[in-house]
């Protein structure tokens, strides 16, 4: 996943009513809040990364977790390419003769690796402390996995008959590897996943400033995710005879170049609309500065201050940033080899192949090759000239359920579009036809996106109102003539 940002800037402050109804919403019944954190603390404490972990044994799990609760056999099924890199579908029967097509929810298994010594607790166990829970994917995204599952146990118990089917995959390899769970399915499986449209979890959600709701936010459009290996080779030698001419130099220029070299500022329709809104929520000088750079031109004054916040510079253009580095092969050898990984998050309307060969001029050495990585980790000497994916046709089904169930759980916070700055499986979806949203009711504060990160946590009450809302939300959504 993506750094799906789920968070805004701003000053936002609700009346009393509004935080209590947002409390109350949270009061989901104990039956239901004891199987989401049963769920929640089983996906945590098994191992998807894709270093050492699997995500088939995750996707049993939840596989047991529904037949246990009284879906067909026939309904769920574990599958994928080999036995760690499974996949789960499920599919939640709706009234019978209906012609609507499948509502398709994904999430994905697979978590970010973690080193128990970057972190205070152990990222593969589930730990409650301070009103939050702790563990590798408490934010990216087995929260979204356990509430979905959470939600159409609930379903089920109830006999909720929606008005057409919905179907539930959770899969592997979204934030790396090479078998990438809704990719496959989609060229192997197709069958069991097709759907009208997509609902994805994995982007979305509510941002809040020390826990009072500022903005409910939908993915409207997403960036596209690339890597690039920026190499520099040399014959070496002894390190007693240093030369000018040092691979390891040549690498650590060019990304000194990249961490001062911003790419252009850009808008489209939907980062427009955004910056509109929160125009109307910041104050002062950030309220200025954001109706500022909506003008004809833009104030590169205010685009310079607003630069200064991650989420505001990275929904504003392309961003490029060093994240790996290799070089050298013996302490007392000059390098032979240096190398690092470039990660970029691509505006749409570029091409992977056009970021490529702006590292290329950017950089401007002979010496240093750039070259393409995918997902394989196979390296090219030329990037897709696929572009971002164009954004879907808001829904009026799917835009009436949000507003509604948003303004019932975080009332007076806005409904707003964004372009998540990360990218998500949505990807493979929407090249695939499916039209996608990416809707999550999971409250992260402004200034506490841990997501990749060490200590990575939800809160509590959080996570509980999520389980809520995906449960109005889908039953708002799924309740209408079939």
């Amino acid at each position: 996943m993506n750094y799906h940002t789920r968070r805004s800037i701003g000053v936002f402050i609700l009346a009393v009513c509004g935080q209590t109804a947002w409390s109350a919403a949270t009061q989901s019944d104990a039956v239901t809040r004891a199987t989401a954190h049963d769920i929640l603390k089983q996906l945590i404490e098994i191992n998807t990364t894709d270093s050492m972990g699997s995500t088939t044994v995750a996707a049993q799990a939840m596989a047991k977790r529904l037949l246990d609760a009284g879906f067909p056999a026939a309904d769920v099924t574990v599958i994928g390419p080999n036995d760690r890199k499974g996949n789960m579908v499920a599919r939640y029967r709706g009234k019978a003769g209906s012609k609507l097509r499948p509502i398709l929810i994904i999430g994905h298994l697979d978590v970010v690796e973690a080193r128990r010594e970057d972190w205070t607790t152990d990222p593969f166990k589930f730990v409650e402390q301070d009103g939050y829970y702790y563990g590798r994917g408490t934010q990216d995204m087995k929260d979204a996995d356990a509430i979905a599952v959470t939600d159409f146990i609930r379903f089920k118990k109830e006999g909720f008959v929606p008005n057409r089917d919905i179907i539930l995959a959770l899969t592997a390899d979204e934030e790396g590897g090479k078998s990438n769970g809704v990719d496959w399915l989609l060229q192997n499986h197709r069958d069991l996943i097709d759907a009208e449209f997509v609902l994805n979890p994995d982007s979305g959600g509510v941002s809040t400033d020390h826990g009072k709701p500022l903005t409910v936010e939908f993915e409207a459009t997403e960036k596209l995710y690339a890597d690039y290996q920026v190499l520099a080779t040399n014959p070496g030698g002894h390190s007693s005879l240093p030369k000018p001419d040092n691979a390891i130099y040549h690498v650590a220029d060019a990304l000194g170049v990249l961490e001062k070299s911003p790419f252009p500022f850009e808008l489209n329709a939907v980062t427009r609309e955004y910056f509109g809104q929160m125009a109307k929520i910041e104050t002062d000088q950030t309220a200025a500065d954001l109706r500022a750079i909506l003008a004809t031109p833009a104030d590169p004054a205010a685009i310079q201050r607003l630069s200064q916040d991650a989420l505001y510079n990275s929904t504003m253009r392309t961003t490029c940033v060093a994240t790996m580095l290799s070089a050298g092969h013996a302490p007392n050898a000059l390098p032979q080899r240096a190398e690092a990984n470039v990660n970029c998050r691509i505006f749409p309307g570029h091409s992977q192949e056009e970021i490529r060969l702006s590292l290329v001029h950017m950089f401007n050495d002979p010496k240093l090759t750039v070259r393409y990585r995918a997902d394989t980790g196979e390296l090219t000497d030329h990037g897709s000239d696929r572009k971002a994916m164009v954004p879907p046709p808001l829904r009026t089904d799917v835009m009436a359920s949000l507003r509604k169930v948003a303004a019932s759980l975080w009332p007076g916070a806005p409904v707003l579009p964004i372009m998540v700055t990360g990218s998500s499986d949505s990807i493979y979806t929407m090249y695939a036809g499916i039209p996608s949203y990416g809707i999550s009711g999971i409250a992260i504060d402004r200034d506490d996106v841990r997501m990749h990160g060490k200590d990575e946590r939800v809160g509590i009450e959080s996570y509980y109102a999520g389980v809520e809302f995906y449960y109005q939300f889908l039953k708002a959504l799924a309740a209408g003539k079939p």
